[in-house]
C-alpha cells in the first residue's frame, strides 16, 4: 500500500511541477496519467500491482466526476448562459437523444452476439460527455464564450439523464421490471433521479451558501477552511442524493450552479482549492483506470471494438450534435467543434462498473468498448484541444 501511495505521490508532485507547460502542449494530463499507469501496472514494469477492485475505481470516478461538475458549474458564465441557453437545451433534448438511438442503430452493424438491450445500454453508457476532459476546452477563454457555456452546461447534465435511462434498461435486461409498463417504470425513475437530485442540490446550496455567509460575518471562519468547505459541499450534496435514490450527478451540478450565483462575489477563492482537489483526484484515477483496465482490454481488442468506439467518437456523436444545432446561429466549425468536443471519461467508467456488477450475458464486450472509446477520447481529445482552440482563436 505504501509504495503505491509513494509511486502516485511522487508522480503527481513532478506532474505539478511541469503542469503549467504540459497545459500548452499538445498532450494532456489524463493522457501522462493513464500511460503511467499502464507502463507502472501488472503488464508493464508491475510497480502498480492495484487488484482489481471495481468498487475502488467505481468510487474514485464518481467522487472525482462530484467534484468537478460542481466546481466547474459553480464557475459559469450566467449572464453568458442566459444568452446562449438555447445551446445546451438543444444538445441535451434533441442531440443526447439522437446520440442514443444512432448509438444503437450502429451497434449491430458492428458488433456480434450482443442481444438488443445490451446494445441499447452501450448506446447509453457512451452518450454523456466528461466535464474533466472537457476542461481544456471549456476553461479556455479563446473558444467562443456561448460554445463553452454551452459544452460546460452539457456536460454537467447529460450523465445525470442519462442515469435513469441506464437503470431502466438494466431493469428490463434483467427482468426486475417486469411489474411495471416501460412508461410508469421510465417516468418514476426520471422523477426519482431529477427530481431527488434537483431538490438535493439546490437545498444544499441554499443552506451552505448561507451557512458561509453567517461564518464569515461572524469571523468564525478562518481562509483554510473556507476553501475545504466548498469541497465537503460537493461530497456532501453528492452522497445525500445518492442515499435517497437521486441522482448525486444532477446534485452537484445544479448546486453548483446556484452556489455560484450565491456567492459570485467571493467564488474563485472558495473554488480554488476544489478545483485542484479534483484536477488530482482526476489524475490519480487515471493512473488506476490505465493500471487495471487498460492492459487487459489491449490484450483483447477487436476490430469491432476499435470500429465502434471510432464511430462513437466521431459520426455516433458529430451528427446528432450538428443536427440539434441547425438554425442556432453557430458556424459549421462551431456545429463540428461542438460535435467533436464530446469526450468520454468517467460517467462512462461508472456506467461500466455498474453494468459489470449487473452480470449480464455481454458484459465483457461492453466493458471493452466503453474501455477503448474511453481510451481513444483521452488520446484523442488530448492531443486534439490546444491546436484546434488555437487555430479557431486565429480566425477572425
Amino acid at each position: 500500500m505504501f509504495e503505491h501511495l509513494a509511486i502516485l505521490a511522487g508522480f503527481t508532485f513532478l506532474y505539478s511541477v511541469v503542469a503549467g507547460r504540459i497545459d500548452k502542449m499538445a498532450i494532456s494530463g489524463p493522457i501522462i496519467f493513464t500511460t503511467f499507469g499502464l507502463i507502472c501496472g501488472p503488464l508493464g514494469f508491475g510497480f502498480l500491482t492495484i487488484e482489481k477492485d471495481l468498487e475502488l475505481l467505481r468510487t474514485l470516478a464518481e467522487l472525482t466526476l462530484a467534484l468537478v461538475l460542481f466546481t466547474d458549474a459553480a464557475n459559469t458564465n450566467l449572464s453568458v448562459l442566459r444568452q446562449s441557453e438555447n445551446i445546451p437545451t438543444r444538445l441535451l433534448l434533441i442531440g443526447l437523444p439522437l446520440t442514443i438511438l444512432f448509438g444503437f442503430a450502429v451497434a449491430p452493424l458492428v458488433l456480434t452476439g450482443l442481444t438488443m438491450i445490451e446494445m441499447a445500454i452501450l448506446a447509453t453508457m457512451l452518450a454523456p460527455t466528461d466535464a474533466a476532459l472537457g476542461k481544456a476546452v471549456v476553461s479556455n477563454p479563446s473558444v467562443p464564450a456561448n460554445i463553452r457555456e454551452g459544452l460546460n452546461v452539457e456536460s454537467g447534465i447529460n450523465d445525470g439523464i442519462c442515469v435513469p435511462v441506464l437503470f431502466l434498461l438494466l431493469a428490463v435486461a434483467s427482468g426486475s421490471g417486469e411489474g411495471n409498463t416501460g412508461s410508469s417504470l421510465a417516468l418514476r425513475l426520471m422523477t426519482e433521479q431529477l427530481g431527488i437530485g434537483l431538490a438535493v442540490g439546490l437545498g444544499f446550496a441554499i443552506l451552505g451558501a448561507w451557512m458561509l455567509r453567517q461564518g464569515a460575518r461572524r469571523g468564525w471562519i478562518t481562509d483554510t477552511w473556507k476553501q475545504i468547505s466548498v469541497m465537503a459541499l460537493a461530497f456532501a450534496s453528492f452522497a445525500t442524493a445518492q442515499v435517497f435514490q437521486g441522482s448525486g450527478f444532477i446534485a452537484c451540478f445544479s448546486g453548483g450552479l446556484l452556489f455560484g450565483a450565491l456567492a459570485k462575489g467571493h467564488k474563485e477563492e472558495l473554488l480554488e482549492a476544489g478545483e485542484g482537489f479534483g484536477d488530482s483526484l482526476g489524475l490519480v484515477t487515471w493512473v488506476v483506470f490505465g493500471s487495471m483496465i487498460v492492459g487487459p482490454v489491449l490484450m483483447r481488442l477487436t476490430w469491432p471494438v476499435v470500429a465502434y468506439a471510432i464511430l462513437s467518437l466521431t459520426v455516433i456523436r458529430m451528427v446528432p450534435v450538428f443536427l440539434a444545432l441547425m438554425g442556432s446561429g453557430i458556424g459549421t466549425e462551431g456545429k463540428l467543434f461542438m460535435g467533436w468536443f464530446g469526450p468520454r471519461g468517467l460517467a462512462s467508467i461508472v456506467f461500466a462498473v455498474i453494468v459489470v456488477q449487473e452480470h449480464l450475458p455481454g458484459d465483457e464486450v461492453l466493458t471493452a468498448v466503453v474501455a477503448f472509446t474511453v481510451l481513444l477520447s483521452i488520446l484523442a481529445h488530448g492531443i486534439s484541444a490546444n491546436p484546434w482552440v488555437r487555430a479557431m482563436a486565429a480566425r477572425p
